[in-house]
Formats: C-alpha cells, sequence, structure tokens
C-alpha cells in the first residue's frame, strides 16, 4: 500500500501538488487554461480591456462565460477589475502581477501549438484516413 501524500513539509509550509485529486491547485489550473481562462488572460496582455471589447476580442465566448471565467480569474489574483463610479458604469479589466507572469507562459503555449498546425492538420487526415480506411 502506498502512504498517503504528505501536504505540509517539515517546516510546516503547504505543499500543492495538482497531480494529487484533492489538490486545490487543480481547481486553479482549470481556470487558469480552460479555452476561456487562456484567451482572456492572453488577450488582457494586450492591456486594459473593459468587458465587452474582451468579449469582442475573445472570439465565441458568451457573456455570462466570460463573467464566470474572470470572476474566476480575479478571485484567484490572476485578473484586477476596476469599477469607475459613472453613469453608465465603466469595468475595467487587467492583469495583476501574477496574471502577467502567468499570461507570458500561456502566450507561449499559443504561440507553440499554432506553429504546430500543419502537422497538427496532417495528422488529422492521416488518423482520419486510416479510420475510414
Amino acid at each position: 500500500m502506498t502512504e498517503a501524500p504528505q501536504w505540509v513539509d517539515e517546516h510546516g509550509q503547504l505543499i500543492y501538488d495538482v497531480f494529487a485529486k484533492a489538490c486545490t491547485s487543480r481547481t486553479t489550473l482549470e481556470h487558469v487554461t480552460g479555452r476561456w481562462g487562456i484567451l482572456a488572460m492572453t488577450a488582457l496582455q494586450e492591456g486594459t480591456l473593459r468587458f465587452n471589447a474582451l468579449r469582442r476580442r475573445v472570439d465565441g465566448v458568451s457573456e455570462k462565460m466570460l463573467a464566470q471565467t474572470l470572476h474566476a480569474l480575479e478571485r484567484d489574483g490572476f485578473v484586477n477589475r476596476e469599477a469607475q463610479p459613472v453613469i453608465p458604469p465603466k469595468v475595467e479589466y487587467s492583469l495583476t502581477p501574477l496574471g502577467r507572469r502567468t499570461a507570458d507562459k500561456l502566450r507561449e503555449l499559443l504561440e507553440l501549438v499554432e506553429s504546430q498546425m500543419p502537422e497538427v492538420t496532417a495528422a488529422q487526415a492521416r488518423y482520419d484516413e486510416a479510420k475510414r480506411g
């Protein structure tokens, strides 16, 4: 039988292990790397955006999903929401320092995926052809 994972080190510091079922880092990982999280965060690398401008930039996201995504990212400390007391209300979103560091890595991932799309589409075609044949 294997031992249960250790959640605290010898100094009393919490240890996070994304591979452990109950680790809270999994939820944060989902927020950051989910389809809308990764796109919202990398779009915000371009600068502070209002909700509708961000929604236009992240083509295809519903208002509800973008609001939920931004709420989760704000709670996790990646996104800053600034509501200005004007009429009509003006709300702007930007990345926090933590969000900027994370978005830099996400941007690298997006660029890697985009650059490899010729290989991906060729692999998909081979796979589909093999499944038909």
